[in-house]
């Protein structure tokens, strides 16, 4: 059995999901899909999601959203007709949206997580509408039906342990199972979604689930690149590479899979299969638990910007028993979560996303400066990460004196360098001007381009 997934780019318009259909009756193995909502149709265009989160706002904000809703209903409209879907499926469409705009709004997450998951839950109706009028049994599936049931952490909700058992059950339904991603229900009945690009997260979940043979992750490339191809020109496919090097490489950047998709997947051991929907054919990346390692140590180098440093200093502070703990409680107590803390005998960095700490920067540097009575403590702004990966690294000598060659020779200062202790990946901090001028040079450094 195989899970498949479809992505935003793949359910764009019409004519993108008669591609997705084909490829769903080419191969009687697949018969769980997954669906994102419709993405962008050119560069100019705007993704169904991001239509649905300007409703809600308007919705929250005006109580009215005729404009936003047409805009919605319009595109829906557009897809259903070329697909000569019937008229009744439209009306359907725009009753939903409609109720949902009307939903109480006393809780702003539930009701932005119900106005978002209304892509994903038309485009399963639509896939599946179309596909039965070519003749094929083919199913929407209801999340809570089906037992997809998570916190109520709305926007960032994770799967609850007990859904998997519930899910196992979809094996045993007759035909194709066309399933919504992003979204399931809460305990009390409540819509709410996991992060942006959750829909990856649903076919990971499915496929360890129902203990599928592949996830299919159909996407609009062919394969995994070892760096961003809108940075680096024309850079080399990785054909295969493991789940802990993809969630190295997807945390710091690359955008082909969310850095959460593998966790149910990897736990199972199911290999997972990115590939394309406007080249099914192409053999695209496999992602598995092991690998014969190649010569080249390094899989793929990504950077991701957006960070900032927390820089703390206490003499003696090594002799300090609890001053870790305590640094991290503030944190812990505001709500804020960490990347990494490099560290020496009297000071710490803290790493974290700016977004973490966005509002709330005065008030835990006083609380550092008063708490830990520090020396110094102040932080910086425009950070970048830069991640060199590969498990090939472990066993081989001289990558770090490598990288950090190649950087210097781009005159690109490294303001820090962590390397974690699976060895999996190599990670300098740098200011945010240099991060691309840093990934050309390690590029060029270890894939000769």
């Amino acid at each position: 059995m195989k899970v498949a997934k479809f992505g935003g780019t793949s359910l764009a318009n019409a004519e993108q999901i008669k591609k997705v259909c084909e490829i769903i009756v080419a191969d009687i193995d697949r018969r769980i899909i997954v669906v994102s909502a419709p993405g962008k149709r050119d560069k100019d265009d705007i993704k169904v999601t991001d239509l649905l989160i300007t409703l809600a706002n308007t919705m929250l904000e005006k109580g009215t959203a005729e404009s936003a809703l047409n805009a919605v209903l319009v595109r829906f409209d557009e897809i259903a007709e070329d697909l000569n879907l019937e008229k009744a499926l439209q009306l359907e469409i725009a009753k939903d949206l409609k109720a949902r705009t009307l939903l109480s709004m006393e809780h702003p997450g539930k009701y932005m997580d119900c106005m978002k998951a209304a892509g994903e839950d038309i485009a399963a109706k639509i896939v599946a509408a179309y596909l039965k009028s070519l003749g094929y049994d083919a199913n929407y599936v209801n999340p809570k039906d089906a037992g997809m049931f998570l916190s109520d952490d709305f926007g960032n909700a994770r799967v609850l342990p007990q859904s998997y058992d519930l899910l196992e059950k979809l094996c045993e339904r007759d035909g194709i199972s066309i399933f919504p991603g992003f979204f399931g229900y809460t305990l009390s009945g409540e819509v709410a979604t996991f992060p942006r690009g959750g829909s990856d997260i649903t076919g990971s979940i499915l496929a360890a689930a129902v203990q599928a043979d592949v996830y299919e992750n159909f996407t609009d490339v062919d394969s995994v690149y070892a760096a961003n191809p809108k940075l680096i020109k024309n850079p080399k496919p990785i054909p295969v590479f493991t789940y802990e090097e993809m969630r190295e490489l997807s945390y710091a950047g690359f955008s082909v899979l969310h850095e959460e998709t593998l966790e149910p997947v990897y736990k199972r051991g199911i290999v997972v299969n990115i590939k394309n929907t406007n080249n099914p054919e192409a053999p695209g990346t496999m992602i598995v638990k092991y690998r014969n390692k190649s010569d080249n140590p390094v899989v793929g180098i990504a950077i991701d910007k957006g960070f900032v440093s927390i820089s703390v200093s206490k003499y003696m502070m090594n002799r300090e028993i609890g001053f870790g703990r305590k640094l991290l409680q503030i944190l812990e107590e505001e709500g804020i979560s960490y990347d990494h803390t490099p560290s020496g005998i009297d000071n710490i960095s803290i790493i974290l996303r700016e977004a973490q700490i966005q509002g709330k920067e005065d008030r835990v540097l006083a609380r550092i400066r008063q708490e830990l009575d520090v020396d110094h403590c102040d932080i910086e702004y425009n950070k970048a990460l830069v991640m060199v990966v590969g498990e090939g690294m472990i066993r081989s000598v001289g990558v770090a004196m490598r990288a950090t060659t190649a950087l210097a020779k781009a005159e690109v200062n490294i303001e820090m360098i962590n390397q974690g202790s699976s060895e999996v990946s190599l990670m300098f901090g740098v200011k945010a001007y240099d991060a691309e001028n840093a990934l050309h040079a390690l590029y060029a450094e270890f894939f000769g381009a």
